[in-house]
C-alpha cells in the first residue's frame, strides 16, 4: 500500500456517532478527493462504522485513529482498518502495531519522541496536538537535525492554515475535521461533506 502521507494532502478525522452516516460520509469524502478516512475509536459505534466503509466504500482506505491499546490494535483491524494512527505512544502500543501488519502513524509531540521512534525504525509519524505543540516552526526546526522524519499534523489545524503545512519539506498531509461540520451531518448534507473534501484535496 502507498505511505499513508501519499494518499491525499488531508486526512479527514472522523467522530462517528451514528453508524448509519459512515458508509454516506466515507461515499462523500471518496467522491470529493480524500480516500485515506481515519475514524477515530471515540464512539461506541467505532468499530462498527470501520467496518461498514471497509466493507460497502471500496474506494476508501479507512484507518483507526485514537488507538491507544493493543487491544484497540487488535478490533481495529479485525474491524477492516488499513492504517492505525495513534495521538502518543509506548513500546507496548508500538509493538502492537507494528505487528499488526498495517502501516501506522504513531503520535509525537517532543523531539525526544521522534528521535526515539527513529531508533526504533519507524520514520512516519504523526505530529500531535499540531498547532498547540508548536504548529509549523516547530516542524521546520526539526527537519534539520532530523530529515528523515515525515509527518501528518494533526490537532487544531484549519483550511487557512493547512497549506503552510503542506509546504513543508516533511510534511506528507495534515489531519483534520473541517471537512465534516456538524451541522452538515446532522442534516445528513453529504453534497456539502463532498464540496468541501474537494476545496481540501485542491490544497497541494
Amino acid at each position: 500500500m502507498t505511505s499513508v502521507l501519499d494518499l491525499a494532502p488531508v486526512v479527514p478525522v472522523v467522530v462517528v456517532d451514528d453508524a448509519a452516516d459512515a458508509v454516506p460520509l466515507a461515499r462523500a469524502l471518496v467522491a470529493g478527493g480524500l480516500p485515506a478516512i481515519e475514524v477515530t475509536l471515540r464512539t461506541p459505534v467505532a468499530l462498527e462504522a470501520i467496518r461498514a466503509i471497509a466493507t460497502e466504500v471500496p474506494d476508501a482506505v479507512v484507518g483507526a485513529g485514537t488507538v491507544i491499546s493493543a487491544r484497540s490494535v487488535t478490533d481495529s483491524v479485525t474491524a477492516g482498518a488499513r492504517f492505525l494512527v495513534s495521538p502518543g505512544w509506548t513500546e507496548t502500543l508500538l509493538d502492537a502495531m507494528r505487528a499488526s501488519g498495517v502501516p501506522f502513524l504513531p503520535g509525537v509531540s517532543t523531539t525526544s519522541e521522534v528521535v526515539a521512534l527513529l531508533e526504533r525504525g519507524v520514520t512516519e509519524m504523526k505530529f500531535f496536538p499540531a498547532e498547540a505543540a508548536g504548529g509549523t516552526a516547530y516542524l521546520k526546526a526539526l527537519s534539520g537535525p532530523l530529515p528523515q522524519a515525515r509527518f501528518c499534523p494533526t490537532g487544531g489545524i484549519s483550511p487557512a492554515s493547512a497549506g503552510t503545512y503542506l509546504a513543508l519539506d516533511n510534511v506528507g498531509c495534515v489531519g483534520g475535521s473541517w471537512m465534516l461540520p456538524p451541522d452538515a451531518i446532522a442534516a445528513k448534507d453529504w453534497d456539502r461533506v463532498q464540496k468541501l473534501a474537494r476545496e481540501a484535496a485542491s490544497l497541494r
